[in-house]
């Protein structure tokens, strides 16, 4: 009499759970630890990588386990399904970031003006961050096409009322100064410098609001430039874009109070 061969329960689906799981725990814990400058941001960018390989290890086992339960009807079936289900669930933003990689251009220092860039303030800047050089001619054209909404601002009003209203927008962001705001008493042209955070993972951004007097107008121009990553995904000039959409509003409204008095 033929014997019934025993289920047994797959090792793979128990290793899914948990590398997933890991996976889980780890991408939380090192994006709280980054977003309160617990962790610093090259070693919170290698365990971003490993997240991805963990979560990337933990379908492989899925995938193990998943093959024993179909052809030897192993157990583990919810193990399978969790460990699937996590990893998923951490590949999502990595697999979001290679979308926008794809589809925004490979730049990660934009500015409104290109034969006179706006100074940053490099101070906290470090080897390790990406290098400041002037935009290519190529870098100059991709960024023309692709964002045309990057131009400076010029306005009809006093100097000191711009710089005023520039300030306002700037304490509405979540942006730390990296300097004080400059005293524009009997200046033609001041620099507001800050540090701000990208979108999506918080990664230090350097931007620089230069305001010059030119005699007839007043004129804003803005910089934003990624501390770290190739790409910045339409980063930089969305901070710029929104920046200056804000700055009109602000102006406007303080022209029209002024009418109003």
């Amino acid at each position: 009499m033929a014997s019934i061969r025993e289920r047994q329960t797959s090792k793979a689906a128990g290793w899914s759970r948990r590398t997933g799981a890991f996976s889980v725990v780890l991408l939380l814990t090192v994006f709280i630890g980054h977003r309160y400058d617990v962790v610093e941001t090259p070693a919170f960018l290698w365990v971003l990588g490993i997240v991805a390989l963990l979560a990337a290890l933990a379908l492989l086992f899925a995938g193990l386990a998943f093959s024993r339960l179909w052809h030897f009807g192993d157990r583990g079936g919810r193990d399978l399904t969790v460990g699937t289900l996590l990893a998923v669930l951490v590949l999502v933003p990595f697999g979001v970031a290679a979308y926008w990689a794809a589809i925004y251009p490979p730049l990660r220092d934009i500015s409104t003006d290109f034969d006179d860039l706006p100074v940053l303030d490099v101070s906290a800047r470090t080897k390790d961050m990406n290098e400041l050089s002037p935009a290519t001619p190529g870098e100059q054209r991709l960024q023309t096409e692709s964002y045309p909404l990057v131009t400076g601002r010029s306005y009809n009003l006093p100097f000191d009322r711009i710089v005023d209203a520039a300030e306002t927008v700037v304490d509405r962001h979540d942006w730390q100064l990296t300097a004080p705001y400059p005293d524009a008493t009997g200046q033609s042209q001041v620099t507001i410098n800050a540090m701000a955070r990208s979108f999506v993972i918080d990664l230090p951004v350097d931007v620089a609001i230069r305001i010059t007097d030119d005699g007839d107008t007043v004129t804003v121009d803005m910089r934003s430039a990624s501390r770290y990553g190739r790409y910045d995904l339409g980063d930089n000039a969305a901070r710029i874009v929104g920046f200056l959409a804000e700055l009109d509003q602000e102006v406007a409204g303080q022209v029209g109070a002024a009418q109003a008095e």
